[in-house]
């Protein structure tokens, strides 16, 4: 573990440095909200991850009830109902959740026997994996739908189901996704429509996006230091501690800062990509469990990764997905420590 471990408080170290130049007392907060997350990370690990599997059910049907929750007792922010005040801690069940979400189907897929009706055992998974997305999307969060839906279909594409009908599912998705556009909110639209055309609403719905890659560009090769970056400091960038803190980062520290986080990044990929393939090695028995929830893992990880960097550096739209172990928020890291806690031995 101490070769995914390093790398990953490394993240944090440089995450924590960034908010320092950006606001002193968000950096204050996530030292207290790295420090919760090492305590959960250590009792999580002590109980171990055979607790979580036997009680996948449990863990599922709660976080759906906390989901639903969030509804009634939870805090607004911009228009989202997402967090529920714990007084001393904001927590996101949306973002727990994820890590006990790849829980529930590595246990899921890794009780499959032999597989009768196929389409009865993919409408069956399908429902569990829908029920949380459509409530996570009507907060509204399209960004951490998306994560969800990757990682359902990624663990289904290694599961037992006939990759026929799973691809014929996809088929059936992807004929969908015209008609989606009618469902998304009027926001979610504007923001697509600003990706295809930055010049539509300079000041509008491509705020962001343009105002990111300036920030970026700012920061040329060394970075204009720490608490120096103009775009940041000064806020003509946007959320320049969550979703666009990689932006903020490179302002700071430059080309070399920005891909000094890139390559840790990578490594915790290349980490659980080497754990994931040496497991599927060892299929069937009891590695089974192990390798969908180090896939899941690794699939929730490296989306998230590949979005916040496409978002920042404008290729991708914008859909608020944060920067694993860098981005501000307790409830990400929290979930991110758990989940590394519950990687198997």
């Amino acid at each position: 573990m101490i070769a995914i471990l390093l790398p990953v408080f490394l993240l944090i170290f440089f995450g924590c440095f960034n908010l320092l130049g950006i606001k002193t007392n968000l950096a204050i907060d996530q030292i207290i909200n790295t420090v919760i997350a090492i305590v959960a990370y250590l009792i999580v690990r002590k109980i171990g991850y055979r607790f979580f599997r036997a009680n996948y059910k449990f863990f599922y049907w709660f976080f759906i009830t906390l989901l639903l929750i969030t509804f009634i007792i939870g805090l607004e922010a911009k228009g989202s109902m997402r967090w529920i005040n714990l007084y001393f801690f904001n927590l996101q069940p949306s973002e727990v959740f994820k890590v006990f979400y790849i829980v529930f189907f590595a246990e899921y897929f890794s009780r499959m026997k032999a597989i009768i009706y196929p389409w009865r055992s993919l409408i069956i998974s399908f429902l569990y994996a829908i029920l949380p997305i459509l409530i996570i999307l009507k907060q509204p969060d399209l960004g951490n739908a998306l994560v969800y839906f990757t990682i359902y279909i990624v663990l289904l594409f290694f599961s037992k189901i006939p990759k026929k009908n799973v691809l014929a599912m996809l088929g059936g998705f992807l004929l969908m996704i015209p008609i989606s556009w009618l469902f998304l909110h009027d926001y979610q639209r504007s923001r697509i429509l600003s990706f295809v055309n930055p010049g539509i609403d300079q000041q509008g719905d491509s705020y962001n996006m343009i105002q990111a890659i300036i920030t970026i560009g700012s920061g040329q090769f060394l970075g204009k230091g720490l608490g120096l970056g103009t775009q940041s400091r000064l806020f003509f960038l946007p959320e320049n501690h969550t979703d666009f803190a990689i932006a903020s980062l490179v302002e700071q520290f430059g080309f070399i800062g920005g891909t000094l986080v890139l390559v840790l990044l990578l490594l915790v990929l290349f980490w659980l990509m080497k754990k994931a393939f040496k497991l599927y090695d060892h299929q069937p028995s009891s590695s089974l469990y192990s390798f969908y929830y180090c896939l899941g893992i690794l699939t929730m990880l490296s989306f998230q990764i590949i979005l916040n960097f496409g978002m920042n550096l404008g290729i991708l739209p914008i859909t608020g997905i944060t920067l694993p172990f860098i981005s501000y928020g307790g409830s990400a890291l929290l979930t991110l420590l758990c989940g590394l806690a519950l990687l198997p031995k």
